[in-house]
């Protein structure tokens, strides 16, 4: 049984992540690390808090969704600065059951390290976060580091108020999307570290079959 990480190392190619040495085995006995993370930086996963006052926060997340079956919608080599619409979704999806878990292949993990893979970073349309909500998505997954344009702020603001208001758990920065099949569902555990009032936080997610 494979196992597929899509989770990106934490190394310092990841910006707001830093680590620095607290303890060293000669000198103290044991080695240790200080780390500290912005909350959406690397593979990592979007709380309601994130964008709604009175949003729920990472504790509150319902595992229910972030653990089980998923499918990969293959969306091609996208564009940078592109906006994935409903039709594109749907002509991928095809037949979704309510609960659906999606995981978006869209080749932009590539650009990471690059100056594009944040400035001029695809996402989907507010249309499109409307289609996934009447579709009932439990989960969404992308390989950007948002799941909308962080350069067009009402779009971004939009779409994640649509998505987590109706409950979508959004998991972003994902790598390796390009390895998970696409003509089978596999099976899919995204789980961020229970942080109270969390707003996000990086995650592990892997998926096998």
């Amino acid at each position: 049984m494979p196992v597929l990480d899509l989770s990106r190392p934490y190394d310092p190619s990841v910006p707001g992540f830093e680590s620095s040495v607290a303890r060293q085995l000669p000198a103290d006995g044991w080695n240790a690390r200080t780390l500290s993370f912005y909350s959406h930086s690397g593979t990592h996963m979007d709380a309601p808090f994130h964008f709604l006052e009175d949003g729920k926060t990472l504790e509150s997340l319902p595992l229910e969704a972030c653990l089980g079956t998923a499918r990969c919608l293959d969306l091609g080599l996208v564009k940078p600065d592109s906006v994935t619409g409903p039709e594109e979704l749907s002509a991928a999806a095809g037949d979704l059951q309510p609960g659906a878990r999606l995981l978006l292949r869209t080749g932009w993990s590539r650009m990471h390290g690059t100056p594009d893979y944040r400035d001029k970073m695809p996402g989907i349309s507010p249309e499109a976060a409307h289609w996934l909500v009447d579709q009932q998505v439990a989960l969404l997954g992308v390989e950007p580091v948002s799941v909308a344009r962080v350069s067009h702020y009402p779009e971004l603001k939009a779409v994640h108020e649509i998505l987590l208001t109706a409950g979508v758990v959004i998991a972003e920065g994902l790598v390796n999307v390009d390895q998970l099949p696409l003509d089978r569902e596999f099976q899919l555990a995204a789980l961020p570290l229970k942080i109270a009032g969390g707003d996000g936080c990086p995650a592990r997610i892997v998926a096998w079959w």
